[in-house]
């Protein structure tokens, strides 16, 4: 058995409160394949320890993805995925296409910034919001 473990990197300058920042990388672990049902999280205390924020943010985010019926706690045991998200996973062909055309664009002189806003305008017009 492969034992998957989610690092959280937390971005203090992001404007994104803390929490969300750890469900939204979760959320992104499992589109990606990279959490599976059955797959533990780090403990809270693992958390704090790699990204020294407040247990109880841990505990918030946690709560909130339970909220969402993707993970569950089982007392004494540690929070466990429930259920994936998507059918993107990590080493799809289309990941190795998407790394190759932000090299080229990180070639071609576009920051981040850049990348996000031609992306997003790309996604809105193939994913328009009301699609679900």
């Amino acid at each position: 058995m492969v034992e998957r473990v989610v690092e959280y990197r937390i971005d203090r300058r992001s404007g994104v409160a803390t929490y969300v920042q750890i469900v939204q990388q979760t959320k992104q672990a499992l589109r990606l394949g990279l959490l599976e049902p059955g797959d533990k999280l780090p403990t809270a205390r693992e958390v704090v320890e790699a990204t020294a924020i407040n247990p109880n943010t841990v505990l918030k985010a946690y709560r909130e993805l339970e909220r969402e019926g993707l993970v569950e706690a089982r007392r004494g045991l540690g929070t466990f995925v429930r259920r994936t998200l998507g059918a993107a996973p990590a080493d799809s062909p289309l990941r190795t296409e998407l790394d190759a055309w932000a090299q080229r664009a990180r070639t071609a002189g576009l920051d981040r910034e850049d990348v996000a806003a031609l992306l997003g305008s790309v996604l809105d017009e193939h994913f328009p919001k009301g699609d679900q």
